[in-house]
């Protein structure tokens, strides 16, 4: 089973049990995090594609760690005008564990009162 998830601007393919980076996140090592913004779940055998994003749906997920990644040295300089700049930045990130993915589908088609169900074949 896996997920498609969006957070920090960015998407991400998750499974259940999997560790990633994502950009920072309110929380403390050990909290957990819920991810609504779902974009695609797929269980194996269904793929559900959202429009926007799968209704229902939900990726938790606990803080592993808060930390902030490698510096970035940015350079700059101007020909022949003795013009020198260092700045170094270092971007905080969360690492979380994916914990469970709820796919927000019941296990039975929800059939209206009066209508009738119809097996369409592939």
């Amino acid at each position: 089973m896996y997920a498609i998830i969006a957070t920090g601007g960015k998407q991400y393919r998750v499974t259940e049990g999997e560790t990633l980076r994502v950009e920072k996140l309110v929380g403390d090592k050990g909290q957990s995090v819920s991810f609504d913004k779902v974009l695609l779940v797929s269980d194996g055998e269904n793929l559900t594609i959202g429009r926007p994003y799968v209704e229902n749906a939900l990726v938790t997920a606990g803080i592993v760690e808060q930390d902030k990644a490698k510096k970035v040295l940015v350079f700059k300089t101007k020909r022949r005008k003795r013009y020198r700049r260092l700045n170094g930045h270092r971007q905080p990130f969360t690492s979380v564990r994916i914990q469970k993915i709820d796919t927000g589908l019941s296990a039975a088609p929800v059939v209206p009162e009066g209508a009738e169900a119809v097996q369409v074949e592939a």
